[in-house]
């Protein structure tokens, strides 16, 4: 899927000249995204200046540990068609969007913060010309613990899966990386430090 970046916003006037950041979350499964996400999410809750972004995507809304809107297929393609996101993507048989109306946010000078993959942040990069991206990480060891306690793969299916997947960001992006490998009180403390950075920016 391409961003709608592609396509032009209603408030294109404002592509170039966005004052805020655009923070991407990314990290492979196991890490602990969602989680460390929807902690800095209570940590700034009720702040003004930091807007943590609900995603559209093509699953139920009960499904995961994030609140998304959750839509069809069908209402997702016709959104994706009249530019109702920013970025869109596909990964894992799902569609995910990030909605256009974060141009508003980023225009008033706030910290925007979003869930992202790791394959979409090219489609990051082309819509929004400030860009951080913060990779939360942990072990092959922590990652296949944990996945296994999910009961979804067997042991070999996960191991394979970790053997063959990066657990770094490829590409020229600004990225921190956070291991989530100790404890979530540590893992907690070092994103909401990075995010803390980045609003004073």
């Amino acid at each position: 899927m391409n961003a709608s970046a592609d396509l032009e916003p209603a408030n294109s006037s404002l592509w170039d000249t966005t004052a805020g950041i655009m923070a991407v979350v990314v990290g492979p499964s196991g890490a602990g995204k969602d989680t460390l996400m929807n902690l800095a999410a209570r940590h700034f809750a009720g702040r003004s200046d930091v807007h943590f972004v609900r995603r559209v995507i093509t699953r139920d809304g009960d499904a995961g540990n994030e609140d998304h809107r959750s839509v069809s297929e069908l209402d997702f393609d016709a959104m994706e068609q009249a530019g109702a996101f920013a970025v869109s993507w596909e990964a894992h048989g799902l569609k995910y969007g990030i909605p256009a109306d974060v141009f508003d946010e980023l225009a008033q000078g706030r910290l925007v913060i979003a869930n992202g993959s790791r394959s979409a942040l090219h489609h990051f990069r082309s819509a929004f010309p400030h860009l951080k991206v913060i990779n939360i990480t942990a072990s092959r060891e922590v990652l296949a613990e944990r996945l296994m306690a999910r009961g979804r793969e067997s042991r070999d299916d996960v191991l394979k899966r970790l053997e063959r997947s990066a657990l770094t960001v490829q590409g020229s992006y600004d990225v921190t990386d956070i291991d989530n490998s100790g404890t979530l009180e540590e893992a907690e403390r070092a994103i909401i430090s990075v995010l803390e950075v980045l609003v004073r920016k």
